[in-house]
């Protein structure tokens, strides 16, 4: 089970001594992809809303040619212009879906948002077929409402 109680300790110990949601955002990728077996990429896209484009901030796991992707188009485009989380059992049975390898079997997608407000979003692939529960996407939601807290604060400074 994905640890977010030891996830976001790591983010609050970063925000101690770095202020700069870039190192955030690398932290929070490094922690999440290392917590699971089941988490074979993490990425954080980030979004360009004047552009309504998405692009990729930094990741881990195998290449991707997908460094932006417009909202609207592929799973992580849809959470944006849905605004909404989305999880992904099976790949293959999603009419959206923008294959970034063909080992990925499933994919979840939480939004990092604060006050109605999207910055961005945590992508994560596995290589397992339904590989993420409810709770996982519940855990996630807390990583990116840590992220969402101190892009707001670096936005107000």
């Amino acid at each position: 089970m994905f640890d977010v109680k030891e996830v976001v300790g790591e983010l609050q110990g970063v925000k101690e001594v770095v202020y700069l949601s870039d190192a955030w955002l690398r932290r929070a990728v490094r922690s999440i992809f290392s917590s699971e077996e089941r988490f074979d990429w993490v990425g954080v896209y980030l979004l360009k809303p004047e552009d309504d484009l998405l692009w990729l901030h930094n990741y881990l796991g195998d290449p991707t040619t997908h460094a932006t992707i417009p909202v609207g188009e592929g799973v992580c485009g849809m959470a944006v212009a849905n605004n909404e989380n989305i999880n992904v059992p099976d790949v293959s049975e999603h009419q959206n879906y923008i294959s970034c390898s063909p080992k990925v079997k499933s994919e979840m997608v939480v939004l990092i948002r604060s006050q109605g407000q999207i910055f961005g979003q945590i992508d994560v692939d596995s290589h397992q077929a339904a590989a993420f529960t409810d709770e996982d996407v519940v855990a996630m939601e807390a990583v990116a409402g840590k992220l969402a807290e101190q892009m707001v604060e670096e936005v107000s400074s």
